[in-house]
């Protein structure tokens, strides 16, 4: 065998190995909210650590992560969260926030999660979004993973069909009044995922809890963030 056919084995294995390590890698599409204001007088956004925490164990781990705003955005950050963003092993998940893509050029067959982090924000863009319903009906029906935390379930009042009779969390009431926002806020998420025949449970204000039933994984709070991350991880790698 000569050099040049050895040369051109090489490089056709070489291709194959990096076929099968794509299709291989678990591809995640973070959806966040674009929403501002909780009030005139209340700025929000995403809560910085339940974005940045998952987005970078994600990538940490080889998935591929795309994050993605309704219209491309970008993604505000909760004043109150951003103790956070000046430390440099946070400045990449920084840049994702302000550089999303629009939901809408998004090819999401070929993604295997949806992951939705909270902060007040989603109340506002993502319950209501026609186009975030569509998606996570369609995850639903093909049973790829969901997952949001704290305020992020919220999301799924865009496709109500998903939360009748699934266990799942988010923030609490009681964790709404020590925030001193349950006057604020336009509905308890707590509430509103009861309305609509959610198995909802939760633990005490602050603590780490992670539900997962079936493909919806929620976690309760900020807090939570790391525990969730690792949730998701171990469910993609099943």
């Amino acid at each position: 065998m000569n050099d040049e056919i050895k040369d051109v084995e090489v490089i056709e294995e070489n291709e194959t190995e990096a076929c099968a390590l794509e299709i291989s890698r678990k591809h995640i599409l973070m959806v966040l909210t674009e929403a501002d204001k909780l009030t005139e007088h209340h700025k929000t956004g995403v809560w910085f650590e339940e974005f940045a925490v998952p987005y970078l164990a994600f990538l940490d781990e080889g998935f591929e992560v795309t994050a993605v705003t309704l219209h491309g955005k970008p993604s505000p950050i909760d004043p109150k969260s951003e103790n956070l963003i000046d430390d440099i092993k946070w400045h990449k998940a920084k840049e994702a926030l302000d550089h999303p893509e629009s939901l809408s050029d998004i090819d999401t067959k070929k993604y295997d999660a949806v992951v939705i982090p909270g902060g007040h924000g989603p109340l506002f863009d993502l319950a209501d979004s026609e186009m975030l319903g569509q998606l996570l009906s369609d995850f639903n029906e093909e049973n790829k993973l969901i997952a949001a935390i704290c305020h992020g379930p919220a999301a799924f009042l865009s496709a109500k069909q998903i939360i009748k009779d699934t266990e799942m969390t988010a923030f609490t009431n009681e964790e709404e009044k020590e925030a001193g926002l349950d006057d604020i806020v336009p509905y308890s998420v707590e509430d509103k995922l009861k309305e609509y025949d959610a198995v909802f449970v939760k633990e005490n204000p602050g603590a780490i809890y992670v539900v997962d039933d079936k493909n919806i994984i929620t976690a309760q709070n900020y807090q939570s963030a790391k525990a969730f991350a690792d949730a998701i991880i171990s469910y993609l790698e099943k």
